[in-house]
């Protein structure tokens, strides 16, 4: 079992910033596949970003040039940095680890874009 928790969330003037961060509870985090997914109110999850345990990077086309992501499998922990956020951009955002079709997911975190 692997338990991942988000934070770095929170409520931003549109163009703003923000750094999401994703630490996972395990001694193996390099091998896995994560990602970060959003979900607004009466909406799927959707993916926003994700990394592989090489390091290849894809991104949402919504997400495009704004959006970064990034781990540090030293620490345990994937990041996301948030940058020009639009009122669409307000989601609750979760993280996730996949491994061999095993995956696990985080609690969540709020992100609030003001306009």
């Amino acid at each position: 079992q692997v338990q991942l928790v988000e934070s770095g969330g929170g409520l931003v003037q549109a163009g703003g910033s923000l750094r999401l961060s994703c630490t996972a509870s395990t001694s193996r985090f390099s091998i896995y596949t994560m990602g970060w997914y959003c979900q607004a109110p009466g909406k799927q999850r959707d993916l926003v970003a994700g990394i592989t345990n090489g390091g290849i990077t894809n991104y949402a086309d919504s997400v495009k040039g704004r959006f970064t992501i990034s781990r540090d499998n030293a620490k345990n922990t994937m990041y996301l940095q948030m940058n020009s956020l639009k009122s669409e951009d307000t989601a609750v955002y979760y993280c996730r680890a996949d491994f061999m079709g095993r995956y696990y997911w985080g609690q969540g975190t709020q992100v609030t874009v003001s306009s």
